[in-house]
């Protein structure tokens, strides 16, 4: 592993200054600011389904980051779970969702203006990945989005389980 490899560590120094970059570069404004979206079962059923589709890739549907994309990925998604994440103000994680962060794989998502429904429900899900159940974490993976390899295979497992014939030759999936 060399010196500039994606999948090393960052050291004590190197993660202690990306944060204090990352709240350095938080407008005041959005520190400050206060989830306007009650985080009740609708909220949290609605942000599940967009976290599964288009964050889960980098940051897994439990939050981890601890997938393909996200251990190959420098500096690495945090772990959504823990509390340097969890400590962050409703604003702070708001605007790393809306506009992400420059330098790293966090792209910006969400609709322009300051109050992104979609934007403001996944802080919602962000503070209750820690208390996700397996139920739920089955749920997401069935909204992950699928190949057209996953969705072939899909449909013949259901033929068999309907009483249709197995495929002549079966073509192993590999999971990520």
């Amino acid at each position: 592993m060399g010196p500039f490899d994606a999948r090393a560590e960052p050291g004590w120094v190197e993660t202690g200054v990306a944060r204090a970059v990352r709240t350095w570069t938080v407008p005041a404004k959005y520190r400050q600011m206060r989830n306007p979206v009650a985080c009740d079962a609708v909220a949290l059923a609605a942000a599940r389904e967009h976290w599964a589709d288009h964050c889960a890739v980098c940051h897994g549907n439990n939050g981890s980051g601890q997938t393909m994309f996200g251990r190959g990925m420098y500096p690495k998604p945090p772990d959504m779970r823990t509390d340097q994440t969890r400590t962050q103000s409703d604003g702070e994680l708001y605007s790393t969702i809306k506009y992400g962060v420059r330098l790293t794989g966090m792209p910006a998502f969400g609709e322009p203006g300051d109050h992104d429904h979609s934007s403001w429900a996944l802080v919602c899900l962000i503070r209750h990945l820690p208390e996700m159940t397996p139920d739920e974490e089955l749920a997401m993976r069935a909204m992950n989005p699928k190949t057209e390899a996953d969705r072939e295979e899909e449909r013949q497992e259901e033929e068999f389980l309907n009483g249709g014939t197995p495929p002549a030759t079966a073509t192993p999936v590999h999971r990520h």
